[in-house]
C-alpha cells in the first residue's frame, strides 16, 4: 500500500476541489439562481447566511484558501442544516434525506483537521508547496 502514498496529495486536492465546487453550487442556486434549480425558493435571513457560507466557503475550500476557517463554517452550517431541517422529519438520515448534509459535515470536519494540503493556495502562500515528504531528512 505504500506505493499509493505518492498519490495522497493530488487525490486529496481533487476531492477538495470537486466537493468544494459542488458545495458552492448549492449557494449559487440560492443566491444567483445558477445552476438553475427545480425548486427555487425565497430565502429568510438564516437561509441567506447559509447560502453565503455555501457559495463562498465552497470556493475557498475548493481552491484551498483560508481552508480551515471555511471548513469550520461549512461543517457547522451542515450540522445546523441537518438538525434544524432533516432530523425533524425522521430519525434515520436515509429517510429524512439528510445523508448529503452528514457527508458534507464530516468531510469538512476532516478538512478542518487535515488542513489545506500541499496543493492549495494556502500552501503556496506559506511557501510549502515545493517541499515533499521524501525530501525531508
Amino acid at each position: 500500500m505504500n506505493s499509493l502514498n505518492r498519490f495522497a496529495d493530488p487525490v486529496y486536492c481533487i476531492a477538495r476541489l470537486i466537493i468544494g465546487l459542488m458545495f458552492a453550487c448549492h449557494g449559487g442556486q440560492k443566491i444567483l439562481g445558477f445552476p438553475p434549480s427545480a425548486h427555487p425558493g425565497a430565502l429568510d435571513t438564516l437561509g441567506l447566511i447559509g447560502a453565503i457560507i455555501e457559495l463562498a466557503g465552497g470556493f475557498l475550500i475548493a481552491f484551498g484558501f483560508l481552508t480551515r476557517i471555511a471548513a469550520f463554517f461549512a461543517a457547522g452550517e451542515m450540522a445546523v442544516a441537518y438538525f434544524m431541517v432533516h432530523a425533524k422529519m425522521h430519525y434515520f438520515p436515509i429517510i429524512n434525506k439528510g445523508e448529503l448534509a452528514i457527508v458534507y459535515c464530516w468531510f469538512f470536519l476532516f478538512v478542518l483537521f487535515y488542513g489545506p494540503g500541499r496543493w492549495s493556495i494556502d500552501a503556496l502562500i506559506k511557501g510549502k508547496a515545493g517541499t515533499s515528504v521524501a525530501a525531508s531528512p
